[in-house]
């Protein structure tokens, strides 16, 4: 190359408007997740429209516990060695409980945590402080229209039985919406407490049946998400209606499902990263709540456990698996 030559591309590179010389960034993001389900696309997608495109100006690492929750903290710690701009940790408290425990200055953006103020993630939901931002379910009432869909769905119910984690900070609070929902329906509530997988027997689930339950509510958990499979085999077997959140319950035999649909938990999530990656700090960010919802009803599990599911309920139905 001739030296005018070469003065003239450094000339010319040097007067590229800055936008275009940004464009040229390749912004890296890490993705932690519990579940295998939760894969990159979530994120990829809603990042895309954006303007972000992996391979052009977006690098995306992510990494899966694939259910086992004692693999999280090496994967942590994993990501954080590659010095990502931001951090995301997938549904639950403890994909962004690992990622927090891993970094104090990496921004990281959690997809739906239950209670992040009782998690110890943020101060609170208007003012974050710290490193970590993202959406919550805290202040929702969604866990009485959760028991009103699964009263109308099994009419003349009495006694319903709650699943829950009660080491999980959000239990405590979802628990004592449940129950003021319950009272004002009359509705005595069974709690069946599980800490660990070995914890939920089928000895268990039919002590649970003999005290009067007449269907099964699922309390939000990343360890109950993980046994779903083993859930759905004792509630079918028992012929016991059930509900979840989350669509992967449906789809594993629930009777039905009523919450956040994941595409729109990861486009809020996408949201964050962008602010973020253009210079905002998690501390500055307010924690969102869900504003949108889907109803999802399995029609094949009800004709299994011989229950015709209300018109009425029915029309509600966002998605309805036959």
């Amino acid at each position: 190359m001739k030296r005018r030559e070469f003065f003239t591309l450094v000339g010319g590179a040097a007067t590229l408007p800055l936008a275009a010389r940004a464009q040229s960034r390749i912004y890296r993001v890490a993705f932690l997740t519990l579940e295998p389900d939760e894969n990159a696309a979530l994120l990829i997608g809603p990042m895309r429209e954006l303007g972000y495109v992996e391979g052009a100006n977006l690098a995306v690492t992510h990494r899966s516990a694939q259910g086992d929750p004692g693999r999280l903290a090496a994967l942590a710690e994993e990501l954080v060695r590659g010095s990502p701009d931001v951090l995301v940790a997938g549904w639950g408290t403890l994909a962004p409980g690992a990622l927090k425990a891993a970094t104090a200055t990496i921004p990281i953006v959690f997809a739906t945590v239950g209670d992040p103020i009782a998690s110890g993630f943020v101060q609170s939901l208007a003012r974050p402080g710290g490193n970590m931002t993202g959406q919550s379910g805290l202040g929702v009432d969604i866990k009485g229209k959760q028991l009103q869909l699964l009263l109308k769905s099994v009419p003349g119910q009495r006694v319903v039985g709650v699943l829950l984690n009660p080491d999980t900070p959000f239990s405590a609070q979802a628990l004592a919406e449940l129950r003021s929902a319950a009272n004002h329906d009359g509705i005595r509530l069974e709690l069946l407490e599980v800490r660990k997988p070995d914890e939920f027997t089928a000895l268990r689930m039919d002590a649970l049946v003999a005290s009067g339950v007449t269907s099964l509510f699922i309390v939000d958990d990343p360890l109950l998400i993980t046994m779903r499979g083993a859930v759905m085999d004792k509630t079918t077997r028992l012929r016991l209606p059930s509900i979840s959140s989350f669509r992967d319950y449906a789809l594993a035999g629930a009777l039905m499902a009523y919450g956040v649909p994941p595409n729109e938990r990861y486009r809020r999530t996408a949201w964050y990263v962008d602010k973020v990656l253009k210079g905002a700090k998690p501390s500055d960010l307010p924690v969102e709540q869900p504003t949108k919802f889907q109803l999802v009803i399995n029609l094949k599990t009800a004709r299994t456990i011989g229950l015709t599911v209300p018109p009425s309920v029915l029309a509600l139905a966002d998605e309805v698996i036959e």
